[in-house]
Formats: C-alpha cells, sequence, structure tokens
C-alpha cells in the first residue's frame, strides 16, 4: 500500500527548508517559526497557525535530513498499519502538542528563540511505531545496535528527558520532543477507548 501522507510531509519539509535559502527565508522565519507568548519587544509576535506551520521549517540540512529519514523509517509502516487519514491527524496532533509544550517551557524559562522543525511529530511517530509494533527489531543510527522498538522508545525518551532537565539545551528543544512524546501517548490512549472520553471508532491495535 502506498503510503502518500509520509511523502506528502517528507516534500513539505523539504519544500520549506530549500525556500528558508532564498530571498523569503527570514519572512519565513518572521511568520512561521513557532515565537513564544510575550517575546520581547521588537521580537516577532505568536500567531496560533504556529503551532503548525513551525514543523516545516528546519534549522540546517542535518536536521532537516535526520528528521525526515525518521519520518520515512517510522512513518511509513504506521501509516500503512493505521491508513493514511488517521496517520495524518496523529502527526499534525503530535506537532501541536510539542508546539504548546515548548510555549509553557518558554513562558516559564527566558529564552527568545524560536521553534523549528517537525522533530515533536517524529518522536510522537516513534512512540507510535514503539506501541503498534513493540517487538519489531530495528536499529537506530546512534546506537548502532539491533533493539526492539518497544526499548527504543524508552532509550530515547530517557535521553530526552535527562536532557531536557540537566542539559544546557543547545539550541534543541528537548521539550517538545517530550512534548510530541506525551501527546501521541495520550492520543493512542484515546484511540484505545482507555480515556474517560470515548471515541465513536476504536484504533486498529
Amino acid at each position: 500500500m502506498n503510503t502518500p501522507v509520509t511523502y506528502a510531509l517528507l516534500a513539505t519539509c523539504v519544500v520549506g527548508f530549500f525556500l528558508q535559502q532564498g530571498a523569503a527565508g527570514d519572512a519565513l522565519l518572521i511568520n512561521f517559526a513557532l515565537w513564544p507568548v510575550g517575546a520581547t519587544p521588537g521580537m516577532p509576535a505568536f500567531q496560533p497557525w504556529q503551532l503548525l506551520t513551525y514543523g516545516f521549517l528546519h534549522s540546517g540540512t542535518a536536521h532537516l535530513v535526520f528528521n525526515c529519514l525518521a519520518l520515512w523509517m517510522f512513518g511509513s509502516d504506521l501509516e500503512r498499519f493505521w491508513r493514511s487519514q488517521a496517520f495524518l491527524l496523529f502527526v499534525l496532533v503530535c506537532i501541536v502538542g510539542a508546539g504548546l509544550t515548548q510555549l509553557v517551557v518558554g513562558m516559564l524559562g527566558d529564552d527568545p528563540r524560536p521553534t523549528i522543525g517537525i522533530s515533536g511529530g517524529v518522536y510522537g511517530v516513534l512512540l507510535g511505531f514503539g506501541m503498534m509494533f513493540p517487538n519489531r527489531i530495528i536499529m537506530p543510527l546512534f546506537p548502532p545496535i539491533p533493539m526492539k522498538a518497544n526499548f527504543v522508545v524508552m532509550l530515547f525518551a530517557g535521553i530526552e528527558l535527562f536532557l531536557a532537565v540537566f542539559g544546557t539545551g543547545g539550541g534543541v528543544a528537548h521539550f517538545a520532543h517530550l512534548g510530541g512524546l506525551a501527546t501521541g501517548f495520550v492520543l493512542i490512549q484515546y484511540w484505545r477507548g482507555r480515556l474517560p472520553i470515548k471515541p465513536k471508532r476504536l484504533l486498529r491495535y
């Protein structure tokens, strides 16, 4: 079965990145990156649509390549399993959830920098892959050791939590990654009928 949503998301990320390299690059960042709420005077202001559009801009080639590779690796099977409509909704909700998490963290701190990248959505996809195919053996780029998918999810979640709490940040939105993971988990639990609010149709799993 084809995976049109996965390829459409990849294409949107690539097109967004190349547009950033042109004359419209600054305008794209000003209008479509995720800027903190209550930004410093003279800085671009937060707009609601940025909760979605920030996911399709990237800070560099490595950022783009790693996100796209992970989205393709884990998203293709997940889209085949869930079907395209559910997969698209899942990724977009994870992007928004990651963005909301970053906004809250930003309000508690003092970092005026914007957030960009589909990483939060990718972490949600990784979580979904690990929950749907927990015993699938995969080999992440780091560490290059064959592991079960559910263990990979726990490993990366632990790394992100450690870096978010004890790391210096280094320009990486670790809390957004955790927000994407948490959002994906809650949405899957909702689709499985395990929350007080029940879906009209249960998730295939």
